[in-house]
């Protein structure tokens, strides 16, 4: 039956508007996630990243939560389990049971917003060690804030934030237990030098004792980006520290679980000065693993004294946090 010219008119017009109505949804739902502000996109970047390629810089905050979550003790890597048969430290780590993120964003002009983000990380640290030759496990609760700058920089004008803010700059990570002791009162962290294939100068240092005071302009900008470090280059380096207590504080490197071949390593003291506050110097030199990812990544280094992880008083942990950004592109 032949339909009236009429409705076949109103019939084509509705469903040219519905397409219209369907695209449009397709288009915004395929580049914003949801109805956000410019702010509450930047922060959902932050938290959860800007997409799932490792060299882009705009991802690295969003992996400080598993790359510090050891999910319990594990042992330390120094060519195996260290199973010395001395009165003393077998396997830690930490358990994260919450994360609180706080954004506090500012606008400079704009086309650019700074965000200081303070992240505060509450759980336990579990040590097994052995006391009079029998294993022991010694359960502490803690708080840990880190605080980090970073600034994103306007790169479009359209009603969808995900196609307008690139991360532009990012700081280092400075960090500390606030429960059961606060870390930098007792032992703090205010230099790291990286010593790349046995050079004697330095290839980076990074002065404290506020880490999140220096900067790196991302490569999408046009700077040159955090830190490079490629697959097998050896490795040196040098932590600065000042300590309140006698007894030498433990120092480590952490690293991403799975992405270097390990995820914790000591280091050893190099020298120390001073009889109160001391003075020390911590070293270790080591080679990139040959698989790892390509990308940008975070790398930490933490100083805890040594009541820390030696002593079974729960209400002696204290430790200062570093964490410096770097990629492996080759």
């Amino acid at each position: 039956m032949e339909l009236p010219k009429r409705f076949k008119s109103l019939t084509v017009f509705f469903i040219l508007a519905a397409a219209t109505v369907f695209l449009s949804g397709c288009e915004k739902n395929a580049t914003e996630p949801g109805n956000m502000t410019d702010d509450e996109y930047i922060q959902t970047v932050i938290s959860s990243g800007y997409d799932n390629d490792y060299s882009n810089e705009d991802n690295l905050m969003k992996q400080e939560y598993e790359d510090l979550n050891d999910g319990g003790p594990y042992f330390d890597y120094e060519g195996g389990m260290n199973l010395s048969p001395i009165d003393s430290l077998y396997k830690w780590g930490r358990r994260i049971t919450g994360v609180n993120r706080n954004f506090n964003v500012t606008s400079e002009g704009d086309s650019l917003k700074k965000v200081v983000v303070t992240t505060t990380l509450s759980g336990n640290y579990i040590i097994l060690g052995y006391v009079n030759g029998a294993l022991d496990t010694v359960v502490k609760p803690y708080t840990e804030v880190l605080k980090r700058n970073v600034w994103f920089k306007r790169v479009n004008n359209t009603p969808y934030p995900a196609r307008n803010w690139r991360l532009y700059r990012v700081s280092g990570l400075d960090g500390e237990t606030t429960q059961p002791q606060t870390g930098s009162t007792l032992v703090q962290i205010t230099k790291l030098e990286i010593y790349l294939n046995n050079a004697a100068s330095p290839q980076y240092t990074f002065n404290g004792p506020d880490f999140s005071t220096i900067y790196f302009m991302t490569k999408f900008f046009g700077g040159s980006g955090v830190p490079q470090i490629d697959r097998n280059q050896q490795v040196k380096v040098k932590i600065f520290t000042t300590s309140q207590l006698a007894p030498v504080d433990y120092v480590a490197f952490h690293w991403a679980k799975n992405s270097f071949g390990f995820h914790r390593i000591p280091f050893s003291l190099e020298s120390e000065t001073g009889s109160g506050p001391y003075y020390r110097v911590f070293t270790k030199t080591f080679n990139i693993y040959g698989n790892h990812r390509l990308g940008a990544f975070n790398a930490y280094f933490s100083a805890s004294t040594r009541e820390s992880l030696y002593d079974n008083d729960t209400s002696k942990f204290a430790s200062d946090m570093v964490g410096i950004p770097f990629k492996v592109i080759k």
